[in-house]
Order: C-alpha cells, then structure tokens, then sequence
C-alpha cells in the first residue's frame, strides 16, 4: 500500500509580510467606515444627496441667525431648543435614511461571519456601528449650533456678551448630545430589524412620525381652558364691541390653556417630547412642545433611560443572535 502524497504549487501569489493588526484597529476601521457610510462617503452622488441637503438646512436658522445679529438684532434662536419642529423633521429623515446604511446592508449580504471569524468580539460590531452613528447625528446637531454661537459672538465686542453667549451654548451642546445618543439607539437597532433597507427605513419613520404626532395630540386635548377677561384700551377710531363705553378701557373674554397632569405626562408617549421634557427638568427655560413637566421631571429622566437601555440591549440582543447564524 503506497501512501497518498500531495503537492503544494507556487503559483505566484505575493505574500504578506506586514505587522498584523489585531482588535482595536479592527474596530477603529470598522468605525471609521460606518461613519463615511453615514454620509455616503466613498460611494456615489446619490448616496451624498440626503446628509447633504439635511445638513444645509439645518444650517440656514444659524446663517439667517447670523445675518440678523449683524443687523443690529439680538440672537433670534436659542440654543438648547434650536428651531424644534425643523429639528425633528430633519432629523426623522436623516435617521430613517443612513440608519439602515450602516446595518441592513451587511444583514442582507449576510457578511457578519466574515467579521466575526476575525479577532473581533461579539459586541465590538454593534457597539463601533453605534459610536459611528452617534457621531454622525452630533455632527448635524452640534455644527449648526456652533454655527450660531460663531455668528453670534461674531457682533459681541465685551467678554461679558461673549462670555454670556457660551453660557447659554454649553446645554444646548448637551442637549444635542442626548438627542444623539438616544436617535442614534432607536435608529440603529430599528434598522438592524430586517435587512432591507426600504422596510427598515420605514420602521424608523413610522415609529418617530407616529409617536411625535400622538404625542402632540395628546399634549393639546388635555389642557384645559381656563376662560378669563383682560382690559384694553382700542386706538382712536377702533371699532368698539357694542355696549362699551365710547371711550376708555373695554373688557375682552380670553381664553387660557392650563396644563393638567395628562398634558404634562402626555410627553413621555415620544422620544422627542421625552428629550425635551429631559430639558426642562434638568432647567431649560426655552419654550418648547410641553407646556411643562410639573412635578414630573424626574420620571422624563427615568423614560430617557428606559429608552436608551432598551434600545442598546435591543442592539447587542440581535447582534448576538445574528452572530450565531
């Protein structure tokens, strides 16, 4: 009996001699390429077109901002609020767009093996995918409100008014911060539902259109209105309401909203009325969607947690299952 013998040929292929890297340059390249592909860098026009015009427009308030303190006014937008409603549009979309960019795309090529036989842990991929992320939404957060705070201090002459002006730009920054955070949990883990783009972006979509608009409706039902009289005086030649007298003050019949405790709870049903209740618990003034938190404040911090939490243990949950296939 012979023995079986094998031969091994040379076919030219070039050898690699270089250091081998190992798992935090791993990582640190697998974040660097989430956070490209979040703006469709490396890939084509196309893939550039939403981060592009998302960011240009929630530019403008701080450029027209800008303009206007030139002009001799004072700052027309705060800080730790921004312009609220394009805020949340802007964002819904950008979420909704580049979220599923950064997962469903190696979901649905069923690449994770690929990753995972390197000497990468389990959690290592979701967690780079989500600093990616979080960094992408502080960049369109964040820039425009530096925008605004270069704008503004721009006209101020006095280290007072500058001073005063980065007073009021540090919780806008942390506002944003937690606004990214929180967008980018829900975003990402969302997406990482369904390896096709179109329904992950239309999870995405739903989710944060359908609570923000639940959530202003319930904020609006349940106030009440608390009628009650003020006393004007009309200019000359105004016409009078009939019965009053020709001249001197007139009553006028109002009628005030009044915040109950539904209105006040009613926030906590969206991410964003929960970011802003977050906000004017920890002492935001700006006015914004809730008429208030009342003696609630804490639980909008306990609701952001919750959030948080469930969406990043949502995260590693299906990247440990997904991991085993």
């Amino acid at each position: 009996m012979s023995a079986e013998t094998g031969v091994i040929h040379d076919i030219g292929y070039r050898r690699y001699t270089g250091r081998r890297l190992g798992r935090p340059q791993i990582v640190r390249a697998l974040y660097w390429h989430s956070l490209r592909s979040a703006f469709g860098l490396g890939r084509g026009a196309k893939a550039k077109i939403v981060p592009v015009i998302i960011f240009a427009i929630m530019c403008l308030p701080a450029i027209a901002n800008a303009v206007a303190v030139a002009n001799g006014n004072a700052r027309l937008v705060p800080y730790d609020t921004y312009v609220f409603q394009l805020r949340v549009v802007l964002m819904i979309i950008f979420v909704a767009a580049q979220a599923p960019e950064l997962v469903s795309r190696d979901l649905r090529s069923h690449v994770l093996p690929l990753y995972f036989c390197r000497p990468l842990r389990r959690m290592d991929y979701p967690l780079a995918k989500l600093a990616a992320f979080i960094t992408a939404c502080l960049a369109i957060i964040e820039i425009p409100l530096l925008l605004l705070y270069v704008g503004t201090v721009a006209q101020s002459h006095t280290p007072h008014a500058i001073w005063s002006q980065t007073r009021a730009l540090i919780p806008g920054l942390l506002v944003g911060l937690m606004w990214a955070v929180l967008l980018a949990a829900i975003g990402l883990v969302l997406a990482s539902l369904s390896g096709r783009r179109a329904y992950a972006t239309g999870a995405i979509a739903i989710y944060f259109f359908l609570t923000w608009i639940l959530a202003g409706i319930l904020i609006a039902v349940t106030q009440r209105n608390v009628p009650g009289t003020v006393m004007i005086t009309p200019p000359p030649g105004a016409i009078r309401p009939p019965g009053s007298p020709p001249t001197g003050p007139i009553q006028v019949h109002t009628m005030t909203q009044v915040p109950t405790t539904a209105s006040h709870l009613s926030g906590l049903v969206s991410p964003f009325t929960t970011l802003d209740g977050v906000r004017l618990w920890l002492g935001g003034t700006s006015k914004g969607p809730l008429p208030g938190v009342g003696g609630y404040g804490a639980l909008y911090g306990v609701m952001f947690l919750v959030l948080l939490a469930v969406s990043v243990g949502g995260l590693f949950a299906r990247y440990r299952k997904a991991g085993a296939l």
